[in-house]
């Protein structure tokens, strides 16, 4: 597992530094106060950055649950491994879900794999003040191309933690670990989502913060 997740750093890493390096050689870029100013379904403009918020809030809970998880592993405590093993995968599925939400909303927008709004005025919206077209349109495509890859790379990994946490408690109800006298899978199970986690804050860092 430790050479799973140390290989998969790498991949992360590659991306989010092709990010980096694009995001800071660009003569404009997205702001992400612009961008992620809406909760879906709820509030189209002026709240930037909160449903972003709730979605990192979820995710890090769920990671809070997978630790009380691996917890009660270690005292061989069935019911409780149960109990938080379920709450880590409705926190994985509530995150995807956010997610699924958002990217809608940023389809609706105009925004995909090369695409932009094709409206200027619209593209406008999304910029400071005096930025030529011909800046934002060149940036706008590779903060569309680098966001739904990075994002969507990171919510593949959520998907399959999720399943895999599934097939663990499926694993922990039929009472498999506990014959083995060991719940040490659900801890290296753990290490993964951790890393799932970890990852989403670099995300969420460069992404949304910077």
């Amino acid at each position: 597992m430790w050479f799973f997740l140390l290989s998969d750093a790498f991949t992360f890493s590659s991306l989010l530094i092709a990010y980096g390096a694009l995001r800071f050689s660009a003569y404009a870029w997205p702001s992400a106060a612009l961008v992620f100013q809406s909760v879906p379904g709820l509030i189209e403009h002026g709240a930037p950055l909160v449903f972003v918020g709730l979605m990192t809030f979820i995710l890090i809970m769920s990671s809070v649950t997978m630790v009380l998880a691996v917890e009660a592993g270690h005292r061989n405590a069935r019911k409780e491994v149960i109990g938080w093993m379920i709450a880590t995968v409705i926190g994985g599925l509530m995150f995807l879900g956010c997610q699924a939400l958002e990217w809608n909303h940023l389809h609706s927008e105009g925004f995909w794999w090369s695409s932009i709004p094709t409206s200027p005025e619209k593209l406008q919206e999304f910029f400071a003040v005096g930025v030529p077209y011909a800046a934002q349109a060149a940036s706008a495509h590779q903060f569309a191309n680098l966001f739904f890859t990075i994002t969507g790379f990171h919510g593949f990994h959520v998907f399959t933690g999720v399943v895999i946490n599934i097939i663990i408690t499926v694993n922990v109800l039929l009472g498999t670990y506990e014959k083995r006298g060991s719940y040490l899978m659900i801890e290296k199970v753990g290490l993964y989502w951790h890393f799932v986690d970890l990852v989403w804050v670099f995300v969420f860092t460069f992404f949304y913060l910077v």
